[in-house]
């Protein structure tokens, strides 16, 4: 019997997941694609690179309302003062005005999409998207790039973090590793309290499927010994391995402590970014935690009083919880939308001047990129979607001049070729 298959009785394995890996068996293609990721590139050997949290806001948070504010008449929220003297952020953000000494502030984002989905694939991709091929998303690269080959850890995990006010924020963007292959897509969790669905203490019974599954994929493979079904034995089971993992805990927020918790807050986006947390320290490379809700269309400045409180928590506690653990120097983490809001009260789509921030990732922080006159218009250095996901690439140590083999083995660059790092913070 292959000993990666021995099973404890004190370690867990969903029961739904073991059925999927059953039902194919050795007879198809693995169905859970993030774990044939341990066994395709199972040669490979890589340095772990830094790790990345997004943080996103789908539909658009109102720069002028958290990370720009503008005085009156033009805002109306009043800009208060942060840790770094000269810089002012919306007064209902007080938490993580403390934190400003490792925040970097972009205020002249000038991407150019309105639409939702499409600004939303071109945030996450680097690309706009002209014809029917499907960029990878950054998360899926970054697990390519960074993810140890050996790691016990799926390299990228997104986080459902609810909806409020029920406002809606356009078609969903799927994150998808494109070409990158179905090795690279993330594992999601739906709910950041409930970990792992079906987690559950391996019994006697499932010990024995286990045992079955792991003769019958060793049987099919003396018979057709190929490449793929090779890598396929090897990925099912790397994924029985990790599944019963102790690092499998790392989706239980149960292990927290009473101070944590109340750092980030009774949330569900607080408590997001609390996993979100646990899961880089366990060596997942990138985890992107969603809050839907944001595309606020009227009433942007009564909407954000109310979402203020658990955003403000959630995102100062992960900053703090990351540098109290002497993780932030190597964790970059992200907070943003696909486009920001017009000036006012109104709430339009803006694309070509709103606001995004970044913390940690040992970048040169305490500053303000970029600067928005008090009606929102870019007075200096505008940021493209190039030079965003080139300096965030480079920010996460990937690099930038890669090429990935794409359809009909056309080389696909990890970037765009003439976007600009944005260097002071680099």
């Amino acid at each position: 019997m292959n000993p990666t298959l021995t099973m404890n009785p004190t370690n867990y394995l969903p029961r739904r997941d073991f059925l999927k890996l059953a039902s194919v068996g050795a007879l198809s293609s693995f169905s859970i694609p993030w774990f044939g990721s341990l066994a395709q590139a199972a040669e490979i050997r890589r340095p772990r690179g830094k790790s990345c949290i997004l943080l996103w806001t789908d539909g658009g948070i109102s720069q002028q309302h958290s990370f720009d504010p503008k005085p009156a008449p033009f805002g109306e929220f009043r800009p208060a003062p942060t840790s770094v003297p000269g810089i002012h952020i919306a007064q209902q953000f007080p938490q993580i005005a403390q934190c400003m000494e490792d925040i970097i502030l972009f205020r002249s984002m000038s991407t150019g999409e309105g639409n939702h989905f499409e600004a939303k694939y071109n945030l996450h991709t680097g690309f706009r998207r002209v014809t029917g091929l499907e960029h990878p998303c950054i998360g899926s690269i970054a697990a390519s790039q960074l993810s140890p080959p050996e790691s016990q850890m799926p390299g990228y995990v997104t986080i459902d973090a609810g909806m409020d006010l029920r406002l809606d924020g356009g078609q969903q963007y799927r994150p998808v590793p494109g070409y990158l292959g179905a090795r690279y897509a993330p594992l999601a969790v739906r709910e950041p309290a409930g970990g792992v669905e079906n987690l559950r203490p391996v019994d006697e019974g499932l010990r024995a499927g286990l045992d079955l599954l792991n003769r019958g994929e060793e049987r099919f493979a003396r018979e057709y010994p190929l490449p793929q079904v090779l890598a396929h034995q090897s990925a099912t089971a790397r994924a029985v391995q990790l599944m019963q993992s102790p690092r499998g805990r790392a989706f239980n927020l149960e292990h927290e402590s009473a101070r944590t918790r109340e750092m980030y807050g009774p949330h569900r986006f607080g408590q997001s970014c609390m996993l979100a947390r646990r899961l880089v320290e366990a060596g997942v490379s990138f985890v992107e935690v969603n809050h839907r809700g944001w595309d606020d269309h009227q009433d942007c400045a009564a909407n954000m009083v109310m979402r203020a409180p658990w955003f403000d928590r959630g995102v100062a506690g992960l900053i703090r919880d990351l540098k109290q653990r002497g993780m932030l120097e190597d964790t970059l983490v992200v907070c943003m939308g696909e486009f920001g809001r017009s000036s006012g009260n109104a709430g339009e789509h803006n694309a070509t001047g709103w606001s995004i921030l970044w913390a940690g990732g040992g970048l040169k922080t305490g500053q303000v990129i970029g600067r928005t006159d008090d009606k929102g218009v870019i007075t200096d250095r505008p940021i493209t979607l190039g030079d965003y996901m080139t300096t965030l690439c480079m920010a996460l140590g990937i690099n930038t001049h890669l090429e990935f083999d794409g359809p009909g083995n056309r080389p696909m660059p990890i970037v765009e070729p003439k976007a600009k790092p944005i260097k002071e913070v680099l």
